[in-house]
C-alpha cells in the first residue's frame, strides 16, 4: 500500500493527518457534462421542466453538496471553504450542459473531492430534473481540471 495515503502500513483506512502541513491558499477546479436529447436541452433552456429552474437548482445542489463533501467521503478532512462556484452551461452544438465547479480555502489539504463532489452533484441533480423526459441522459467527464496550493503545487490537466 505504499504511497497511498489513505491507508497505514497494516493496510487500514486512515484519514490522513494534515497537523503538520502549513496552511496555504488551495484551489481545484473540476468539469463534468451532461449529455441529452436535443429536445431535452431546449426545454431546459426554455424553461419549460415543470419541476422548475432545473439549471438553477443543479447549481444550489453543486455548491451545497461542496459543503457536505466530508459527509460524503469517508476519509476527507471538513474544510472551510471559502468560495465555491459552479456554473452550468448549455451547449447547444453538443445537445449537453456543461458543469464547472471552483472551490478555494485556506488549509492544509486541498479541495479537488470538493470541486468534484459539486460537479458530480450538480450532474445527478440536473439528471433527477429531467429525467422524466429524457431516460437517455449521460453524466460524463467528470474529471478534476486545475488544482493550486500546497506542497504539490499546481496540476492542470491536458
Amino acid at each position: 500500500m505504499s504511497g497511498l495515503t489513505h491507508f497505514d502500513a497494516q493496510g487500514n483506512a486512515v484519514m490522513v493527518d494534515v497537523s503538520a502541513k502549513a496552511t496555504t491558499e488551495r484551489t481545484a477546479t473540476a468539469k463534468g457534462r451532461v449529455v441529452m436529447a436535443p429536445e431535452t436541452l431546449a426545454a431546459i433552456t426554455g424553461g419549460a421542466i415543470k419541476k422548475g429552474d432545473a439549471l438553477a437548482v443543479a447549481q444550489l445542489a453543486g455548491i451545497m453538496a461542496a459543503k457536505r463533501t466530508s459527509e460524503l467521503i469517508p476519509l476527507c478532512h471538513p474544510l472551510p471553504l471559502a468560495s465555491v462556484k459552479v456554473a452550468l452551461t448549455p451547449n447547444a452544438a453538443e445537445h449537453a450542459v456543461e458543469i464547472e465547479a471552483t472551490v478555494k480555502t485556506a488549509g492544509q489539504t486541498g479541495v479537488e473531492m470538493e470541486a468534484l463532489t459539486a460537479v458530480s452533484v450538480a450532474a445527478l441533480t440536473l439528471y433527477d430534473m429531467v429525467k422524466a423526459i429524457d431516460r437517455g441522459l449521460r453524466i460524463e467527464a467528470v474529471r478534476l481540471t486545475h488544482k493550486a496550493g500546497g506542497k504539490s503545487g499546481t496540476y492542470e490537466a491536458a
